[in-house]
């Protein structure tokens, strides 16, 4: 990003001849394009690690704990230990 910066600096600043300008103006162009590259790596991996997460926390809440297995209305006509002492 720094180089792509001074890029932008020296081209603003007019005080490039036309061959160095066209010079810079291609560097630059070739710096923009590794970067948007990188960008849309590194754009897939929060995706990836986003929709992962996800999963994970959808897989967590799946899974019954001592807790929600207490607290948790058994389907009609089961037995619990409650229902059983009675």
């Amino acid at each position: 990003m720094t180089r792509l910066e001074q890029i932008v600096g020296a081209l603003e600043s007019g005080r490039c001849t036309l061959d160095e300008s066209l010079k810079l103006f291609e560097e630059g162009t070739k710096l923009t394009a590794y970067c948007n590259r990188m960008l849309k790596t590194a754009e897939q991996k929060i995706v990836k690690l986003t929709s992962t997460a996800d999963q994970a926390a959808g897989a967590a809440e799946e899974i019954p704990t001592e807790k929600t297995a207490e607290t948790a209305t058994p389907p009609s006509g089961e037995k619990t230990d409650e229902t059983e002492s009675v």
